[in-house]
């Protein structure tokens, strides 16, 4: 099997609600997401002969969603009161709702569901909160960190 990776980076806000503890507050992120992808062939012809995807277009694709979530407020549904959220988007601060706890974990299965979405076919999703602290999701079972 052939696996290219490749690595976007974003900046945004999240808390964690209901947590005990400094994350119960807004505080910021740079986000580091890597993705691997497979194949189990190269392509045989054509642009892209030799190769599983045009690493020009995977960057691309990948950029696309974490550039989605640069300078933002990303949040969980729910977890603000109305009046907060709307006085929030009257200053005209850009927030994002996700449907998940905003986590390192949650967020390696968005970016792996993401990027299944536009055809990859994804071996393994990292996306990094700090230097030091990442998590992984992979469909196929053993996951293993680059630090």
């Amino acid at each position: 099997m052939y696996v290219i990776k490749n690595e976007q980076c974003f900046d945004s806000a999240h808390f964690l609600a209901g947590y005990q503890g400094k994350c119960s507050n807004i505080h910021g992120h740079r986000w580091r997401v890597v993705i691997e992808v497979a194949q189990d062939n190269l392509n045989p012809a054509g642009q892209t002969r030799g190769m599983i995807v045009d690493f020009a277009q995977l960057k691309q694709d990948l950029k696309q969603e974490a550039d989605y979530l640069d300078h933002c407020l990303i949040m969980e549904e729910g977890t603000l009161k109305e009046k907060t959220l709307s006085a929030l988007l009257e200053e005209g601060f850009r927030i994002v709702t996700v449907p998940f706890r905003p986590t390192a974990e949650n967020f390696s299965k968005y970016f792996y569901d993401k990027m299944t979405e536009k055809g990859y076919r994804v071996i393994k999703s990292v996306v990094y909160e700090t230097e030091n602290n990442c998590a992984a999701y992979s469909s196929g079972g053993e996951v293993s960190y680059e630090f």
